[in-house]
């Protein structure tokens, strides 16, 4: 499988986890908890990083307090941008060195290929902070495993 394809591979299975996640905490009544934050910011942080690599500004909080519908919205936005992003790199840019400042005013410089690596590491961290929230209220968490994710043949 070639580097980009399995690229697009882990975006496709990004949507889909971050839908799953959603959709657990709404189907668990914790729509405004902090799993609701933490879901919040992971379409946040993935719009920053869109945002980042492509030199646009769309001017998203880091945290921002978005409702389940506006995930929902945002989530398939973020998600289509990535996937349009992904399909037209050629395999020399994941080396190509991107300079950003992050939120706290620091410039940096990483590569394409370890923002994307970034990006999805961290979003699956947060829908990890988001299974425990919802275990710890009593609640079944949605398995957004990338196996399971696979396995079910949500993946090309």
């Amino acid at each position: 499988m070639e580097i980009l394809d399995h690229y697009k591979r882990l975006f496709d299975y990004d949507r889909w986890a971050n839908r799953e996640s959603l959709d657990s905490i709404k189907q668990a009544g914790h729509a405004s908890g902090r799993a609701m934050k933490l879901i919040s910011h992971i379409i946040a942080a993935e719009w920053v990083w869109f945002e980042r690599l492509t030199d646009t500004k769309r001017g998203v909080a880091v945290w921002p307090e978005l409702t389940a519908q506006q995930c929902e919205a945002e989530s398939d936005e973020v998600a289509d941008a990535w996937r349009d992003y992904v399909s037209r790199l050629a395999p020399g840019d994941l080396g190509k060195e991107v300079s950003y400042t992050n939120s706290k005013g620091e410039l940096w410089s990483s590569t394409v290929a370890d923002i994307l690596t970034h990006l999805l590491m961290h979003s699956a961290y947060h829908r990890g902070q988001i299974a425990g929230e919802l275990r710890q209220s009593g609640q079944t968490p949605a398995n957004t495993d990338f196996i399971h994710c696979a396995r079910q043949g949500f993946l090309n």
